[in-house]
Parts: structure tokens; C-alpha cells; sequence
């Protein structure tokens, strides 16, 4: 994989960009028939597809997401017929499972596809934002959809994620993310360079402070998050009781720090809209991070172990070992 450092050279070659988005175009449409097949809904491979493909949990926050979309809606439906010209359309998946007894988790599911529902069937917004829930999430599933992301989410509490590896197989695929400086992420940007992904949030020193300021109640929500709350709860996607409950988390114990995270999530949305406009600029970093992205090997890992740690020297393999394969 360490070959995969030479792609540097071809960022900015004019053909070689065109090639790429052509492969990544195909893997799209592929996915396109998976999603129809799936969920019935008809997606556009021609818009930017947004990818949250990992375990239903609050700490992986799923529902910043959500909030992200509900906001991005309300922002359609009230665009005129001029300022909708300049909004960039979007696919945004989700997949992934929730463990059996994790009621919330599965309150964020259940809100999912309700505003799924809702958004597809608008017809005032549903050329410009698609949003889909796979369901039954799997390998074979996985590497149908991670090789046609455009964007992946890997927006975790920073200082809550171990390491992640679902970051590193989109960024193999030239997938840019937007996420937080949580679990790989920090040494993928190392990688791949901070410049070729949309980093936003606070940094993990500053979670203990933000939480006391939540706990105290000094914490303003920002009114487009308000206004996102009041949409729920006024109904419009489904019954508000079966709902309330996330809410309330949000509101009294907001442990993961969505609230205090959502106004910076929503301005780096705003510079992925900016730099998918800029179709250039888009498959040159989408190159660089597959380029970056060769230490993330296990071929790699093994040999360090076993220079560093187990002292082990390579054994070339010959031609009767071969055959035995």
C-alpha cells in the first residue's frame, strides 16, 4: 500500500482527476440501485453523498447529524426559486445498528426515518436532499457504500472514540470527512493533512469546561437549534412524545455536547457545500487522502511488530511455499 503515496503526483493532473471522478461516479450508481432496491427511494449520483455508516450510539452522535438535516430543511423550504440555484443538492445516509436494549439509540433510529419520510415526500425540497436509512447494515453493504462517499461523518464527543476504523476505509477511497479531532481521525489528519478535511468542534481539553457550563445551564442554545427543537416538537415528524425524550437529554443532560458542538458543525456543512462547488478542488483533496492513507495498513502495522517488538527477521517465501497457496 505504500505505493499509494505516488497518487501525490497525479492531484492535480487535469485527466487523471477526471478519471478518478468517473470511477467514483460508477461506484455512485452503483450505490443509487442499492439504495432504490432497499429503501425505494431514487437518488441522484450527481449530488454530494454524505455517509454515517457506524453503531447506533449518542456518543457517535448520529443525532447531531440529524439536527444538521432538520436545519438544512427548514433552510430549503424557506430558500426562494434564486437561492435554492445555489444550495448544493445532497444524499445523506445513514446505516448502522443499534444494541438490543438501547432504547435512545433507538429513539434516534425511529426519528431517522420519520424525517426521512418527511423530506423525501416534500416534493418543495426532494430534489435538493435526500436522506435514507439502510437498514440491516453489513460487510457486503459496507463495501457497496463506502467506495461512492463523497463525504463521510466521523463526528464524535472528542475524547470519546478509542480509534475508529470506518474513517480510515473512506479515506482509502478518497471519501473526505468532516469530523472531530476524536480517535483516528487525529492521526489520519497527520496523514492526509488537516487541509484535505473539514475539522470542526471542540478539542478534547475543552469537553470538562463545556460540561460544567451545561450542568450550570450557561450554555445558550443557538437559535437555529431552537428552531429545530420547535419542529420536532410541534410534530412535524410524527408523534412529539415519542421524541420528547431526546430532547430532554439535550436539554438537561447533554452529555456528548451536541448543543454546544451544533453551530460549529453547521459552518464546517457550510465549507463542504463551498468546496464541493469547486469540482477541482473537491477530487485533488479526494486523491490526497487515498494517497495519505497507505500506513493505515496491516501490512505495515506487522512489520513494526515485528521489527520493534517481537525481533522477528522476514522469511522470503519460495517457490514451493507457493504452491502451497
Amino acid at each position: 500500500m505504500t505505493l499509494l503515496s505516488k497518487l501525490k503526483e497525479k492531484a492535480d493532473d487535469p485527466q487523471f482527476q477526471h478519471e478518478w471522478r468517473l470511477i467514483k461516479n460508477a461506484n455512485k450508481v452503483r450505490l443509487s440501485a442499492l439504495i432504490k432496491k432497499v429503501t425505494g427511494v431514487q437518488t441522484d449520483p450527481r449530488h454530494l453523498f454524505d455517509v454515517q455508516i457506524k453503531r447506533i450510539h449518542e456518543y457517535k452522535r448520529q443525532l447531531l447529524n440529524l439536527l444538521h438535516i432538520v436545519h438544512r430543511y427548514l433552510t430549503i423550504k424557506k430558500a426562494s426559486d434564486e437561492e435554492k440555484k445555489n444550495i448544493v443538492p445532497r444524499v445523506i445516509l445513514f446505516a448502522g445498528k443499534a444494541a438490543p436494549g438501547y432504547l435512545m439509540a433507538k429513539r434516534h433510529i425511529k426519528l431517522i426515518n420519520n424525517v426521512a419520510d418527511v423530506i423525501n415526500n416534500d416534493a418543495s425540497v426532494n430534489t435538493l436532499l435526500k436522506v435514507v436509512f439502510v437498514r440491516n447494515y453489513s460487510v457486503s453493504m459496507a463495501g457497496v457504500i463506502i467506495p461512492a462517499a463523497d463525504i463521510n461523518q466521523q463526528i464524535s464527543t472528542a475524547g470519546t472514540e478509542a480509534s475508529g476504523t470506518s474513517n480510515m476505509k473512506f479515506s482509502l477511497n478518497g471519501g473526505l470527512i468532516i469530523g472531530t479531532l476524536d480517535g483516528a481521525n487525529v492521526e489520519i489528519a497527520e496523514a492526509v493533512g488537516q487541509e484535505n478535511m473539514f475539522i470542526f468542534g471542540l478539542r478534547t481539553e475543552q469537553i470538562d469546561a463545556t460540561r460544567a457550563l451545561v450542568r450550570e445551564g450557561k450554555l445558550k442554545l443557538d437559535p437555529r437549534l431552537q428552531e429545530v427543537f420547535k419542529v420536532i416538537q410541534g410534530g412535524v415528524f410524527g408523534p412529539s412524545e415519542i421524541f420528547q425524550p431526546i430532547l430532554d437529554t439535550l436539554l438537561t443532560n447533554d452529555h456528548y455536547l451536541l448543543t454546544a458542538d451544533f453551530p460549529l458543525y453547521l459552518e464546517a456543512q457550510a465549507v463542504v457545500d463551498e468546496t464541493w462547488k469547486n469540482e477541482q478542488l473537491w477530487t485533488k483533496k479526494s486523491i490526497l487522502n487515498t494517497a495519505g492513507t497507505a500506513k493505515f495498513s496491516s501490512d505495515r502495522s506487522i512489520l513494526e511488530y515485528a521489527e520493534n517488538i517481537w525481533d522477528l527477521k522476514p522469511c522470503p517465501v519460495t517457490q514451493s511455499l507457493k504452491r502451497l497457496y
